[in-house]
């Protein structure tokens, strides 16, 4: 009898720690009850599930060129993308931003990884009647889901860019000495975020709201340029700009953080070509001073996969693609 009460004590008491703790609380739907307005045009996916967007430049109709944006971490489709109405005439350019899944207006997904976000791409292309094939961008966090693309459907893609992509230190095909020396030079923080994002991502919730240790600050990894960038934003903000995490910080931004820093379905340095015919190219940018981002591990993926046309550029860090001559060098050579 008391062990049977012990044993029921225990188990209660982890339910309690977990609830309290562990388990992330129950998204803010848009358009539910209580919960954030819908001010944005939005697909319906097959699943139920919502898909917001915003489109730039010239009509579907007239364009040459259909992109779709995948935007980074802490973002949505209203981040500050800039190219002007002129560039995007010159180069009959369709380009559509679409909020990933638990961001801004766009519904969660509580088992979100890389394939769903690639299929959101497809079925997001599908509706809005892009054609059978079409280019796909995505920055920083937001690249996972172009590393999809050419996983499971490279036959859809006309080209594809990963600017500043991050690296999970565990694709298998990294060399160990390289890997575990670029990992030690991180923060501690950053450390301990990817280790608990790969090995425990049932305590990502936790770690990323508890207040004793400082978690995940990507600030305190950007240099002077992206500090500058940030500060330019800032002081200019967008009117009427949607909240990337308004239905919740762990179906946004930890589901980010685990999708690309925990197990991968794939080793994208496994990939095959998926422009066998030079029909198409495939880019990968990469800023000589972004400290986010290990530049020597992008460099192998590069040496590794010669189909890729890497770029660094000098004097540039992570949020390179803020800056206008940058993006249009970007947008220029994927159109080709």
């Amino acid at each position: 009898m008391i062990l049977t009460i012990g044993v029921a004590f225990l188990v209660s008491f982890i339910g309690l720690i977990y609830v309290a703790f562990l388990k992330p609380p129950s998204s803010k739907i848009c358009g539910s009850p209580n919960g954030p307005r819908v001010s944005s045009p939005r697909i319906k996916l097959n699943d139920g599930r919502h898909l917001a967007y915003k489109e730039f430049g010239v009509s579907k109709e007239k364009a040459q060129y259909k992109v779709i944006v995948c935007h980074g971490l802490r973002s949505c489709k209203d981040m500050d993308l800039p190219i002007s109405q002129e560039l995007m005439e010159e180069l009959k350019l369709y380009l559509v931003i679409y909020d990933r899944a638990g961001h801004c207006e766009s519904d969660p997904y509580p088992s979100r990884s890389i394939k769903i976000d690639t299929l959101d791409i497809q079925e997001l292309a599908d509706k809005l009647e892009l054609g059978k094939k079409f280019y796909v961008i995505g920055f920083s966090a937001g690249t996972y889901p172009v590393w999809g693309c050419v996983k499971y459907i490279p036959h859809r893609l006309l080209g594809a860019a990963l600017v500043v992509p991050p690296v999970n230190f565990w694709w298998p095909s990294f060399p160990s000495a390289l890997s575990q020396r670029l990992f030690t030079k991180l923060p501690q923080s950053y450390k301990r975020t990817y280790w608990i994002a790969y090995y425990t991502p049932w305590l990502m919730y936790w770690w990323m709201t508890q207040k004793w240790f400082e978690n995940f600050n990507i600030r305190r990894m950007l240099c002077d340029s992206d500090l500058a960038i940030i500060k330019r934003i800032e002081e200019h903000p967008k009117e009427n700009r949607c909240n990337p995490i308004q239905q919740g910080e762990y179906e946004c931004n930890i589901r980010d953080l685990l999708c690309n820093f925990g197990k991968w379905e794939f080793d994208p340095m496994e990939l095959s070509n998926p422009f066998h015919d030079n029909e198409g190219s495939f880019h990968m940018w990469q800023g000589c001073e972004d400290y986010v981002v290990p530049m020597e591990l992008n460099r192998f993926i590069a040496q590794k996969l010669p189909w890729i046309q890497y770029h660094e550029l000098p004097d540039n860090g992570h949020l390179l693609v803020h800056e206008a001559h940058n993006l249009e060098v970007i947008l220029r050579a994927l159109l080709g």
